[in-house]
Protein backbone atom coordinates (compact mmCIF):
# COMPACT_ATOMS: atom_id res chain seq x y z
CA UNK A 1 0.00 0.00 0.00
CA UNK A 2 1.04 3.44 -1.00
CA UNK A 3 2.20 5.72 2.13
CA UNK A 4 -0.22 9.02 2.10
CA UNK A 5 2.95 10.71 3.13
CA UNK A 6 4.93 9.65 0.00
CA UNK A 7 2.18 11.14 -2.19
CA UNK A 8 2.44 14.47 -0.51
CA UNK A 9 5.98 14.43 -0.88
CA UNK A 10 5.72 13.34 -4.60
CA UNK A 11 3.29 16.55 -5.32
CA UNK A 12 5.69 18.98 -3.32
CA UNK A 13 8.53 17.77 -5.83
CA UNK A 14 5.93 17.34 -9.03
CA UNK A 15 5.40 20.93 -8.05
CA UNK A 16 8.92 22.43 -7.69
CA UNK A 17 10.90 19.68 -9.75
CA UNK A 18 13.72 20.49 -7.60
CA UNK A 19 14.83 18.17 -5.08
CA UNK A 20 16.26 21.25 -2.80
CA UNK A 21 13.32 23.36 -2.41
CA UNK A 22 10.83 21.01 -2.35
CA UNK A 23 12.64 19.86 0.61
CA UNK A 24 12.78 23.07 2.00
CA UNK A 25 8.83 23.55 1.89
CA UNK A 26 8.24 19.88 3.60
CA UNK A 27 10.96 21.02 6.68
CA UNK A 28 12.72 18.25 5.51
CA UNK A 29 16.87 17.38 4.69
CA UNK A 30 17.09 16.92 1.28
CA UNK A 31 18.09 13.00 1.49
CA UNK A 32 15.30 11.97 3.10
CA UNK A 33 12.89 13.05 0.31
CA UNK A 34 15.27 11.59 -2.31
CA UNK A 35 14.70 8.35 -0.56
CA UNK A 36 10.90 8.74 -0.39
CA UNK A 37 10.89 9.23 -3.78
CA UNK A 38 12.77 6.32 -4.41
CA UNK A 39 10.70 4.02 -1.94
CA UNK A 40 7.77 5.30 -4.02
CA UNK A 41 9.24 4.32 -7.31
CA UNK A 42 10.15 1.53 -6.79
CA UNK A 43 6.56 0.50 -4.76
CA UNK A 44 5.20 1.41 -8.19
CA UNK A 45 7.74 -0.51 -10.62
CA UNK A 46 8.22 2.52 -12.50
CA UNK A 47 10.20 6.10 -12.50
CA UNK A 48 8.24 9.12 -11.71
CA UNK A 49 11.21 11.66 -12.08
CA UNK A 50 14.08 12.11 -15.08
CA UNK A 51 17.02 13.34 -12.94
CA UNK A 52 19.99 14.84 -14.58
CA UNK A 53 22.86 17.32 -13.04
CA UNK A 54 20.83 20.31 -14.84
CA UNK A 55 17.16 20.06 -13.60
CA UNK A 56 14.44 17.47 -12.65
CA UNK A 57 11.68 16.62 -15.04
CA UNK A 58 8.71 14.52 -14.49
CA UNK A 59 7.80 10.80 -16.40
CA UNK A 60 5.12 10.10 -18.16
CA UNK A 61 3.98 7.98 -15.17
CA UNK A 62 4.71 11.46 -13.03
CA UNK A 63 2.77 13.13 -15.12
CA UNK A 64 0.10 10.85 -14.96
CA UNK A 65 0.40 10.42 -10.85
CA UNK A 66 -0.41 13.63 -9.96
CA UNK A 67 -4.17 13.72 -10.67
CA UNK A 68 -4.97 10.32 -8.64
CA UNK A 69 -2.56 11.46 -5.96
CA UNK A 70 -4.41 14.60 -5.35
CA UNK A 71 -7.53 12.63 -5.14
CA UNK A 72 -6.06 10.43 -2.63
CA UNK A 73 -5.06 13.31 -0.56
CA UNK A 74 -8.43 14.64 -1.03
CA UNK A 75 -10.63 12.07 -0.10
CA UNK A 76 -8.28 11.21 3.00
CA UNK A 77 -8.98 14.96 4.09
CA UNK A 78 -12.47 14.76 3.79
CA UNK A 79 -12.57 10.93 6.32
CA UNK A 80 -10.47 12.79 8.37
CA UNK A 81 -13.54 15.80 8.63
CA UNK A 82 -16.17 13.18 8.93
CA UNK A 83 -14.14 10.99 11.41
CA UNK A 84 -13.98 14.46 13.64
CA UNK A 85 -17.13 15.20 13.33
CA UNK A 86 -18.43 11.96 14.37
CA UNK A 87 -21.04 11.59 17.17
CA UNK A 88 -21.95 15.25 16.80
CA UNK A 89 -24.84 16.70 14.86
CA UNK A 90 -22.17 18.66 12.15
CA UNK A 91 -22.53 15.77 10.14
CA UNK A 92 -24.49 13.93 7.08
CA UNK A 93 -26.48 14.55 3.53
CA UNK A 94 -29.53 17.34 3.30
CA UNK A 95 -31.76 16.89 0.05
CA UNK A 96 -33.06 20.32 -0.96
CA UNK A 97 -35.66 20.89 -3.82
CA UNK A 98 -36.33 24.38 -4.77
CA UNK A 99 -38.69 25.39 -7.68
CA UNK A 100 -36.90 28.30 -9.49
CA UNK A 101 -33.86 29.47 -10.99
CA UNK A 102 -35.43 33.14 -9.88
CA UNK A 103 -34.55 32.54 -6.36
CA UNK A 104 -30.86 30.51 -7.23
CA UNK A 105 -28.79 33.37 -5.57
CA UNK A 106 -31.19 32.42 -2.01
CA UNK A 107 -30.04 29.02 -2.50
CA UNK A 108 -26.44 29.43 -3.64
CA UNK A 109 -25.85 31.78 -0.37
CA UNK A 110 -27.41 28.95 2.09
CA UNK A 111 -24.94 26.20 0.30
CA UNK A 112 -22.32 27.92 0.45
CA UNK A 113 -22.61 29.40 3.85
CA UNK A 114 -23.26 24.86 5.52
CA UNK A 115 -20.33 24.22 3.46
CA UNK A 116 -18.06 27.24 5.65
CA UNK A 117 -19.93 26.04 8.48
CA UNK A 118 -19.86 22.22 8.43
CA UNK A 119 -17.76 20.71 6.21
CA UNK A 120 -18.99 16.85 7.47
CA UNK A 121 -22.89 18.12 5.93
CA UNK A 122 -23.15 17.51 2.21
CA UNK A 123 -25.67 19.32 0.08
CA UNK A 124 -27.98 17.84 -2.82
CA UNK A 125 -29.03 20.30 -4.76
CA UNK A 126 -32.53 19.73 -6.86
CA UNK A 127 -34.01 22.42 -9.26
CA UNK A 128 -36.99 21.23 -9.99
CA UNK A 129 -38.24 23.98 -12.16
CA UNK A 130 -41.78 24.35 -10.59
CA UNK A 131 -42.55 24.67 -6.22
CA UNK A 132 -45.08 21.61 -6.81
CA UNK A 133 -43.04 19.26 -7.99
CA UNK A 134 -40.72 20.08 -4.95
CA UNK A 135 -43.18 19.92 -1.96
CA UNK A 136 -44.23 16.41 -3.54
CA UNK A 137 -40.81 15.32 -3.04
CA UNK A 138 -40.51 16.31 0.40
CA UNK A 139 -44.26 14.67 1.26
CA UNK A 140 -42.96 11.68 -0.41
CA UNK A 141 -39.47 11.89 1.64
CA UNK A 142 -37.48 12.48 -1.54
CA UNK A 143 -36.12 15.47 0.04
CA UNK A 144 -35.31 16.93 3.26
CA UNK A 145 -36.07 20.57 2.56
CA UNK A 146 -37.97 22.49 -0.41
CA UNK A 147 -37.68 26.29 -1.37
CA UNK A 148 -40.97 27.50 -2.97
CA UNK A 149 -43.74 29.87 -3.82
CA UNK A 150 -46.99 27.69 -2.24
CA UNK A 151 -50.31 28.67 -1.43
CA UNK A 152 -51.13 25.88 0.56
CA UNK A 153 -48.80 23.39 2.65
CA UNK A 154 -49.88 20.10 2.90
CA UNK A 155 -50.28 18.75 6.56
CA UNK A 156 -47.56 17.10 8.07
CA UNK A 157 -45.48 20.06 7.18
CA UNK A 158 -44.06 22.82 8.67
CA UNK A 159 -42.74 26.46 6.95
CA UNK A 160 -41.21 29.15 7.59
CA UNK A 161 -41.09 32.34 5.20
CA UNK A 162 -37.66 32.97 4.20
CA UNK A 163 -38.45 36.26 1.28
CA UNK A 164 -41.92 38.09 0.22
CA UNK A 165 -41.86 39.34 -3.26
CA UNK A 166 -44.01 41.62 -5.18
CA UNK A 167 -46.55 40.81 -8.12
CA UNK A 168 -45.62 42.67 -11.30
CA UNK A 169 -46.93 42.39 -14.88
CA UNK A 170 -44.03 41.39 -17.31
CA UNK A 171 -45.18 43.35 -21.12
CA UNK A 172 -43.55 43.62 -23.95
CA UNK A 173 -41.37 47.08 -24.45
CA UNK A 174 -43.91 47.85 -27.33
CA UNK A 175 -47.12 47.91 -24.61
CA UNK A 176 -49.17 50.66 -24.39
CA UNK A 177 -48.65 50.95 -20.98
CA UNK A 178 -45.28 49.93 -20.66
CA UNK A 179 -43.80 53.43 -19.32
CA UNK A 180 -45.68 53.40 -16.52
CA UNK A 181 -44.36 52.18 -12.79
CA UNK A 182 -47.60 50.64 -11.82
CA UNK A 183 -51.00 49.55 -13.15
CA UNK A 184 -54.51 47.93 -11.70
CA UNK A 185 -55.11 44.72 -13.29
CA UNK A 186 -57.76 46.58 -14.57
CA UNK A 187 -56.07 48.04 -17.28
CA UNK A 188 -54.58 44.68 -18.96
CA UNK A 189 -57.20 42.69 -17.42
CA UNK A 190 -58.31 41.75 -21.17
CA UNK A 191 -55.39 41.77 -23.17
CA UNK A 192 -53.22 38.57 -24.10
CA UNK A 193 -51.66 36.59 -21.59
CA UNK A 194 -49.27 34.05 -21.52
CA UNK A 195 -49.08 31.52 -18.85
CA UNK A 196 -47.73 28.43 -17.60
CA UNK A 197 -48.76 25.00 -18.17
CA UNK A 198 -51.57 24.39 -15.68
CA UNK A 199 -50.26 21.18 -14.73
CA UNK A 200 -47.27 22.95 -13.04
CA UNK A 201 -49.96 24.34 -10.18
CA UNK A 202 -48.25 27.43 -10.76
CA UNK A 203 -49.13 29.80 -7.93
CA UNK A 204 -49.09 32.63 -10.78
CA UNK A 205 -51.33 30.87 -12.85
CA UNK A 206 -53.60 30.41 -9.53
CA UNK A 207 -53.27 34.40 -8.66
CA UNK A 208 -53.35 35.50 -12.33
CA UNK A 209 -56.89 34.08 -12.00
CA UNK A 210 -57.72 35.38 -8.81
CA UNK A 211 -57.04 38.78 -10.26
CA UNK A 212 -58.55 38.85 -13.69
CA UNK A 213 -61.94 37.29 -11.39
CA UNK A 214 -61.85 40.70 -9.00
CA UNK A 215 -60.71 43.39 -11.59
CA UNK A 216 -63.15 42.33 -14.84
CA UNK A 217 -65.38 39.77 -13.80
CA UNK A 218 -63.64 36.96 -15.87
CA UNK A 219 -61.04 34.56 -16.12
CA UNK A 220 -58.02 35.46 -17.79
CA UNK A 221 -57.09 36.00 -21.70
CA UNK A 222 -54.43 33.34 -21.67
CA UNK A 223 -53.33 32.71 -25.63
CA UNK A 224 -50.67 30.66 -25.37
CA UNK A 225 -49.17 28.53 -22.16
CA UNK A 226 -45.52 27.55 -21.73
CA UNK A 227 -43.58 24.57 -20.06
CA UNK A 228 -41.15 26.71 -17.90
CA UNK A 229 -40.54 30.88 -16.88
CA UNK A 230 -37.82 31.22 -19.17
CA UNK A 231 -40.44 30.30 -21.79
CA UNK A 232 -42.84 32.25 -20.81
CA UNK A 233 -41.11 35.71 -20.76
CA UNK A 234 -39.36 34.31 -24.38
CA UNK A 235 -43.11 34.86 -25.91
CA UNK A 236 -43.82 37.97 -23.83
CA UNK A 237 -40.87 39.54 -25.13
CA UNK A 238 -41.78 38.55 -28.81
CA UNK A 239 -45.02 40.67 -28.30
CA UNK A 240 -47.25 37.31 -27.87
CA UNK A 241 -48.92 38.97 -24.74
CA UNK A 242 -48.29 39.80 -21.07
CA UNK A 243 -47.61 37.71 -17.86
CA UNK A 244 -47.81 37.72 -14.29
CA UNK A 245 -44.83 37.17 -12.41
CA UNK A 246 -42.73 38.05 -9.02
CA UNK A 247 -40.85 41.39 -8.90
CA UNK A 248 -37.19 39.18 -8.13
CA UNK A 249 -37.68 37.96 -11.57
CA UNK A 250 -37.47 41.48 -13.41
CA UNK A 251 -34.70 42.68 -11.34
CA UNK A 252 -32.52 39.07 -12.69
CA UNK A 253 -33.59 39.96 -16.51
CA UNK A 254 -31.82 42.04 -18.53
CA UNK A 255 -33.95 41.53 -21.78
CA UNK A 256 -34.05 45.26 -23.10
CA UNK A 257 -37.60 44.59 -24.73
CA UNK A 258 -39.22 43.39 -21.78
CA UNK A 259 -40.84 46.00 -18.65
CA UNK A 260 -41.50 44.74 -15.22
CA UNK A 261 -44.49 47.05 -14.14
CA UNK A 262 -45.93 46.74 -10.35
CA UNK A 263 -49.70 46.23 -9.81
CA UNK A 264 -51.32 48.51 -7.75
CA UNK A 265 -54.04 45.58 -6.66
CA UNK A 266 -54.56 44.45 -3.36
CA UNK A 267 -53.63 41.06 -2.89
CA UNK A 268 -52.18 38.25 -0.44
CA UNK A 269 -48.53 38.75 0.09
CA UNK A 270 -46.18 36.43 -2.32
CA UNK A 271 -44.07 34.32 0.36
CA UNK A 272 -41.19 32.39 -0.74
CA UNK A 273 -41.11 29.44 1.92
CA UNK A 274 -38.51 27.14 3.25
CA UNK A 275 -40.64 23.40 3.99
CA UNK A 276 -39.58 20.64 5.82
CA UNK A 277 -41.43 17.22 7.63
CA UNK A 278 -42.94 18.00 10.59
CA UNK A 279 -40.98 15.84 13.72
CA UNK A 280 -37.47 15.20 11.80
CA UNK A 281 -34.90 14.33 14.12
CA UNK A 282 -32.14 14.37 11.57
CA UNK A 283 -29.04 16.27 13.22
CA UNK A 284 -27.59 16.94 9.81
CA UNK A 285 -31.15 18.53 8.91
CA UNK A 286 -31.82 20.76 11.92
CA UNK A 287 -28.22 22.29 11.60
CA UNK A 288 -28.90 23.15 8.27
CA UNK A 289 -32.21 24.62 10.12
CA UNK A 290 -30.87 26.68 12.39
CA UNK A 291 -28.09 27.81 10.17
CA UNK A 292 -30.67 28.82 7.75
CA UNK A 293 -32.55 31.37 10.82
CA UNK A 294 -29.61 33.25 10.41
CA UNK A 295 -28.45 32.96 6.49
CA UNK A 296 -32.10 33.31 5.57
CA UNK A 297 -34.22 35.16 8.27
CA UNK A 298 -38.00 35.41 7.97
CA UNK A 299 -38.30 38.99 6.94
CA UNK A 300 -40.25 41.56 9.78
CA UNK A 301 -44.09 42.07 9.21
CA UNK A 302 -45.36 45.15 7.81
Amino acid sequence: MVDPDDLRIFLVVADELHFGRAAERLHMAQPPVSRKIRQLEKRLGAALFERSTRKVALTAVGEALIEPARAVLDALEQVEVVASLAGTEEIGRVRIAYGSAAYNALVGRLASTVKRTYPGIKLELLSQHFAQPAIQMLTRGDVDLAIGWWNFIPSGVTSRVIAVDELVVAMPETHRLAGRDSISFREVGTDPFVSLDVQTGSLLLDRLRELSINAIAAPPNVVQYAPNLWAVLSLVSADVGCTLTFGSVGKSIADPRLRFIRLEDKSPPVQLRMAWRDGSTDRALNAVLRLAETVLPTPPAD
